[in-house]
C-alpha cells in the first residue's frame, strides 16, 4: 500500500533552511487560523490543524528533524518500522496500517511507534502463543484533555487486508506519553493462540497559545514597551474563555503571573496557568516617534 510522501517544509511554509525561531512562529501562525475553535471552515479546519501539528511534531524536535531530512529522494526504500512503504515487511513481520490517530501514515511509518507479531500456533509443549503488542501513537488536543471523547481508531492488518474499526475512550486528564491499552486488539500468532495487545501512545497536539508543562499551562504575552512601564488592562485566552488581566507598571521581561486553576484537570482539581511577559520591541518607528523616544532618552540621561 503506497504511502504519500509529508513535505514537511511546504506544510509550515518555511524553507529547508529555516530556524527553530521561524519554524515555531511560522506553526502558531497557521495553528492560531485553523483552530477548530476559531477557524471559519471548521469543516476542512480539524484536519488541516492535525497536518500542521505533525509538521511541527517533526521539525520542532531536532531528533525527528534531523532524521527526515536524512530521508532524502530515496525515502521510499528506508523504513523504521516493520511495515516498508507499498509493499512487504522485513523478517516476517506483517505491516499495519493505521487510522483515526490523527497522524498520516507517512509519519506512522517513519516516527510512529509499531509493532507485528510472526506467525506461531503453539509451543512445542502445546501451550499456546501470545500474539505480540502493536503500538502506535494518537495526537490527543487539549480540549480532549479536559473533557475527554470516544474515537474510532482502525487499524488494517497487511496491505490488502480487511479494516478492523475499535471505539477508543479518551480519559479526561489524559497525559503526554500515557499508554491506552486495547486488550487482544494486537496481532494473533496463529490458530489457538491469544491476541497481543494494542497500546496507543498518547501525543499531546501542539496549541498555538499554551505550552504544557506537568499540570501547568505556560502562555507567553507580548506587550508594548509603553504597556511594560505604564500598566496595562488587556485581555488573554484561557481555557475557560478570554479574562480581563492587570498588568502592573514596570514589568520586565520574562516576569511570570499566575492564574490558580486554569491549567489541566488532574486528581486533585486543576494545575495553573502561568503567564510569561514578554516586550515587543517595534522594527520600524514613525518620524513622530523617534521624536518622542529621543525626549525620553534624554531624560533619562
Amino acid at each position: 500500500m503506497a504511502i504519500q510522501y509529508k513535505d514537511y517544509y511546504e506544510i509550515l511554509g518555511v524553507a529547508k533552511t529555516a530556524t527553530d525561531d521561524e519554524i515555531r512562529k511560522a506553526f502558531r501562525k497557521l495553528a492560531r487560523k485553523y483552530h477548530p475553535d476559531v477557524a471559519e471552515d471548521k469543516s476542512t479546519a480539524e484536519n488541516k490543524f492535525k497536518e500542521i501539528n505533525e509538521a511541527y511534531e517533526v521539525l520542532g524536535d531536532a531528533g525527528k528533524r534531523k532524521k527526515y531530512d536524512a530521508l532524502g529522494p530515496n525515502w521510499e526504500q528506508q523504513s523504521t518500522g516493520y511495515g516498508r512503504p507499498g509493499g512487504g515487511a522485513p523478517g516476517g513481520y506483517e505491516e499495519y496500517n493505521f487510522g483515526g490517530t490523527g497522524f498520516s501514515d507517512f509519519f506512522e511509518q517513519f516516527f510512529g511507534g509499531r509493532g507485528g507479531g510472526r506467525g506461531g500456533g503453539s509451543s512445542g509443549f502445546g501451550v499456546p502463543q501470545r500474539g505480540q503488542d502493536l503500538e502506535t501513537d494518537i495526537m490527543v488536543t487539549i480540549d480532549e484533555v479536559f473533557h475527554g471523547s470516544t474515537r474510532s481508531v482502525s487499524v488494517r492488518r497487511g496491505p490488502q487486508g480487511a479494516v478492523e474499526t475499535y471505539s477508543v475512550k479518551i480519559p479526561t486528564g489524559v497525559r503526554e506519553g500515557q499508554r491506552i491499552r486495547l486488550t487482544g486488539k494486537g496481532s494473533s500468532a496463529g490458530p489457538g493462540s491469544t491476541s497481543g495487545d494494542l497500546y496507543l501512545n498518547v501525543r499531546i497536539a501542539r496549541h498555538p497559545d499554551y505550552a504544557i508543562e506537568g499540570d501547568d499551562l505556560l502562555h507567553t504575552i507580548s506587550i508594548s514597551p509603553a504597556q511594560a512601564v505604564l500598566g496595562a488592562d488587556i485581555a488573554i485566552p484561557t481555557p475557560d474563555g478570554r479574562v480581563k488581566l492587570k498588568i502592573p507598571s514596570g514589568s520586565q521581561p520574562g516576569r511570570k503571573m499566575r492564574l490558580r486553576g486554569k491549567g489541566l484537570p488532574n486528581p486533585a482539581g486543576r494545575g495553573d496557568l502561568f503567564l510569561i511577559i514578554e516586550i515587543e520591541i517595534p522594527n520600524q518607528i514613525s518620524e513622530e516617534e523617534r521624536v518622542l523616544w529621543q525626549q525620553l532618552a534624554g531624560l533619562d540621561a
